[in-house]
């Protein structure tokens, strides 16, 4: 497959995704492309990917960077931003001695703590001077989009420089009342 095929059959699959409300994207080999729509995974086809399927689209979603890091570690985490369909948290590891990714939508909206029905103490935290605040929970508990919806309080009600550190960037905020 070449890599601009590659690519399309991936951004194909990201909008499906999307238009079907669905949260992950799984394409691993020996098994369909499959969305994750709540709760439930469900295969997109009744074809199975190969093994040489997976490695070509991880590589045509991959910049040189990235697939240097996957070659030696054998995992990258990133996130992609395709042209007019999203934003995507993506994984990609070695399963069973072949490549498997997960795409993860990342919403564009970036929450507040009313909409997440969180406790007010969640937006004092936000605004401690000093302290570590861990947010911990298995994957897709929330923890992401609850730090989102913390720093997205500070840059509504604080004057400052916000620094996060966080490999792949998932939420990008834009400069209100911090940069």
């Amino acid at each position: 497959m070449e890599r601009d095929q590659a690519t399309r059959f991936v951004h194909d699959l990201l909008r499906l995704l999307l238009s079907k409300k669905g949260s992950d994207l799984f394409l691993t080999a020996e098994f369909p492309p499959a969305f994750k729509i709540d709760g439930r995974v469900l295969p997109v086809s009744n074809q199975p990917l190969t093994g040489q399927h997976t490695s070509e689209l991880v590589r045509a979603i991959m910049n040189d960077r990235q697939a240097a890091e996957f070659e030696k570690t054998k995992e990258c985490n990133f996130a992609i931003n395709p042209t007019s369909i999203g934003r995507f948290r993506v994984s990609s590891f070695i399963q069973q001695g072949k490549v498997g990714i997960v795409f993860r939508t990342i919403a564009d909206h970036i929450p507040t703590s009313d909409e997440l029905n969180m406790p007010a103490i969640i937006n004092e935290l936000a605004m401690a001077k000093r302290g570590i605040v861990l947010v911990v929970g298995a994957t897709g508990s929330g923890k992401s989009t609850t730090l989102a919806a913390m720093v997205g309080y500070r840059n509504e009600n604080s004057n400052g420089h916000i620094i996060t550190i966080e490999d792949p960037i998932e939420y990008v905020h834009a400069h209100i009342q911090s940069m």
